[in-house]
């Protein structure tokens, strides 16, 4: 029915515009060799120019791609994978086979920001990804890469309304207004709002979810810009518990229905994510070469975390699985909910950049300090149960014994000196150029039970060092090497089966090595590196049972990720290839335990391809054909690498048309059809928790969307 009216709909305005006037050209949408990414930490330097590896993702290619959360990152860049991502909660994703910590790893204009909630994507105008270490842009984070949010700021006069269905019933309204005005224009506001009706494929999961943005700037003089904004976004919607191993046996993904949602008992309630940002920025131009910035951010975070969470299985008075469900399919059943959860992060950055000469070598340098502090705050968490459930989605779990949980709570206050310079060496070697950034990080961090137990506090300071060489071959071709580090920090478990509770552990420090070769030009911009990560890792030695003292935590080992990684975007007229693949080795190294060495993470898959490829039809003006797919290999599902989830193959197509209207009014009709061929797999295999989780590929959906432009 809704292909069919689609059509009809647009069969006479097809006619009509052939009869009045010629149609636009479909715009390319290719990611710009000349495009910054300010995550990357060198400014306005464009992304083919740059000795590291990143992406950015323009909206209007997530709008393509019916993208709506960050997990839908995975669609692009073979480097990013799925990490425990259910419908409905918050996203999870992995760099390089590195989870990301949504404490640390996350950026929003710039800013550090927790990324513990659902994340809105309506209010921006691009997503930029880091890949590898990223010691010189964050005190402290996983060493996948770095995810930046970036803002839609006013952008001359324009209005966007915008409508969008799901096949199952979600409806999306939006507006994007933007407007200039006052003498020479020195006034600009951008709002985005929007509002939708969640009805997704997968059942018991209907929900709701909002945005309402404003964006303003004000040009004091030619020199001085003052840019403010808020965001106001909530959703609330059941989130989606993972399947898991039946037993000793892995479940065929072709039995079982990826529309059974888990959390379908008749007391389930929704996960609300509440969320509040603001900024203001004052950017002042010294002189013709220098510049300097002021930038606050505020983020107020609420979650109501609720969910029938299934987590082992107690066959009998005898037998209890522990990571995984009975082999009838049951599983034992939780009501937890952990209401009012408040995370709040704040910070200040205040920088300065400029160019310069030393003799004949010139300088891009930009340095700052970086104030932020973390918190988080909640209540005693209900987590009655267990109860009993099945993957049939058919049990009624009832009368669940009542129990509790103690929240942690946390504070962070960290000071961030930073500095970074790009030298050009010509008088050398034309072309050459070295690359040189440092950031020491001092940080005081403490937490504390809800019931006041477990206290820790502690203090650190580290330096992450980074340094790149480049050499331009040609005006468009580059070769690169880059070596850098990150850092992580933690302490002991404050419990009393560990040895030395509370206390602070050594700084964990990975380090990268990064060879690549790159181009960038109006017709291609493509990449080609080798990356070697060395991540340290913790570990538990002992009994570990609930014998005080009998568990020690101590460095063991480390987490080795080595692979190649190719990306292209090419473009060419009336249409385009993103294409991008990695192979990678991801081992477990210099273990104590002998058997442990050698072994893959689990959820890692070794070979990974994306494509996404668009062609305008000449025959048909206006109208660009999509085709994306997916291709992830096998990968282990638990750590001991003896049971894997074969590899799967996802095709997704989509149509986009550019109908002009009289007066210069501009509709952009966009159909999708995800997972085409209708796949039955296991898309990730995440063991969270200590727990054996598996997630099937969505089932094949639709999507219509319109944009009008006036």
């Amino acid at each position: 029915m809704l292909l069919s009216a689609l059509s009809l709909a647009l069969l006479p305005a097809l006619a009509q515009q052939q009869q009045q006037q010629s149609l636009p050209a479909v715009s390319l949408q290719g990611r710009s060799a000349e495009a910054p990414v300010r995550v990357g930490g060198f400014g306005e330097t464009p992304v083919a120019k740059l000795p590291l590896q990143a992406q950015v993702i323009s909206a209007e290619r997530l709008r393509d791609l019916g993208v709506d959360a960050l997990s839908g990152l995975t669609l692009l860049d073979a480097s990013v994978g799925d990490a425990y991502n259910s419908q409905g909660y918050v996203s999870y994703l992995k760099v390089r086979g590195y989870d990301l910590d949504n404490r640390f790893n996350y950026r929003r204009d710039g800013l550090p920001i927790n990324a513990e909630t659902a994340l809105a994507l309506g209010n921006k105008s691009s997503v930029e990804l880091l890949k590898g270490t990223s010691g010189m842009q964050a005190g402290t984070s996983a060493p996948g890469g770095l995810v930046n949010l970036v803002v839609k700021r006013p952008n001359g006069n324009f209005t966007t309304l915008g409508l969008e269905f799901s096949e199952r019933g979600t409806v999306e309204a939006s507006v994007d207004l933007s407007r200039r005005f006052g003498t020479d224009q020195a006034f600009g506001l951008r709002l985005n709002a929007s509002g939708a009706s969640l009805r997704p494929a997968l059942r018991d999961a209907k929900g709701d979810r909002q945005l309402l943005a404003l964006a303003g700037d004000w040009r004091a003089t030619p020199d001085t810009l003052v840019e403010a904004e808020f965001e106001w976004n909530r959703q609330s919607q059941p989130s989606q518990p993972g399947f898991s191993l039946l037993g000793n046996s892995l479940p065929s993904a072709r039995q079982i229905d990826p529309r059974i949602n888990l959390n379908n008992q008749p007391w389930t309630q929704p996960v609300v994510f509440d969320n509040q940002h603001a900024s203001l920025r004052l950017t002042q131009r010294l002189n013709a070469d220098w510049k300097a910035q002021a930038h606050l951010g505020l983020q107020r975070l609420k979650t109501d975390d609720r969910l029938a969470y299934p987590f082992g299985c107690s066959e009998s008075a005898e037998v209890y699985w522990a990571d995984r469900y009975c082999p009838n399919g049951n599983f034992d059943v939780y009501d937890f909910r952990s209401e009012n959860e408040r995370r709040n992060t704040d910070a200040l950055d205040l920088s300065l950049s400029g160019r310069f000469s030393t003799g004949t070598v010139r300088h891009e340098l930009s340095t700052g300090l970086l104030f932020s502090r973390f918190e988080t705050r909640g209540q005693t968490r209900r987590n009655d149960g267990p109860g009993t459930g099945n993957i049939n989605g058919q049990l009624i779990a009832s009368g669940l014994p009542a129990g509790t949980d103690e929240m942690t709570l946390r504070d962070e206050r960290s000071t961030e000196f930073y500095l970074r310079d790009a030298v050009q060496l010509d008088a050398w070697l034309p072309g050459l150029k070295a690359w040189a950034g440092l950031r020491h990080t001092r940080l005081q961090r403490k937490s504390v039970q809800t019931d006041g137990s477990r206290a820790t506090d502690y203090a650190q300071s580290f330096s992450t060092p980074w340094l790149g060489l480049s050499q331009a071959l040609s005006p468009e071709l580059m070769v690169y090497a880059s070596w850098g580090q990150g850092i992580e920090s933690e302490v002991v478990p404050n419990r009393s089966r560990y040895q030395r509770p509370g206390q602070a552990l050594p700084a964990l420090k990975s380090r990268q090595l990064e060879l690549g070769l790159k181009s960038g030009s109006s017709t291609v911009d493509w990449g080609l590196a080798f990356f070697d990560i060395k991540r340290p890792q913790w570990r538990d030695f002992g009994d570990c049972d609930s014998t005080p003292l009998s568990c020690e935590r101590r460095a063991d080992g480390i987490a080795r990720h080595r692979g190649l990684e190719a990306q292209a975007d090419l473009k060419w007229q009336g249409g385009g290839l993103l294409a991008s693949a990695m192979k990678l080795q991801a081992r477990q190294r210099g273990s104590e335990i002998a058997s442990l060495n050698g072994l893959k993470p689990a959820n890692v898959p070794e070979t990974t391809l994306k494509l996404q490829g668009r062609q305008q039809i000449a025959a048909l003006p206006g109208l660009q054909l999509q085709l994306g797919l997916v291709y992830e290999g096998e990968r282990a599902v638990l750590p001991d690498n003896s049971l894997r989830i074969p590899g799967w193959t996802r095709l997704d197509a989509g149509a986009r048309y550019e109908q002009a209207l009289a007066g210069g009014q501009l509709l952009t009709w966009r159909l999708g059809v995800d997972n085409l061929a209708d796949r039955r797999a296991w898309k990730e295999s995440p063991y969270q928790y200590g727990h054996v989780y598996l997630y099937p590929l969505a089932p094949r959906t639709f999507r219509v969307s319109v944009e009008a432009s006036l």
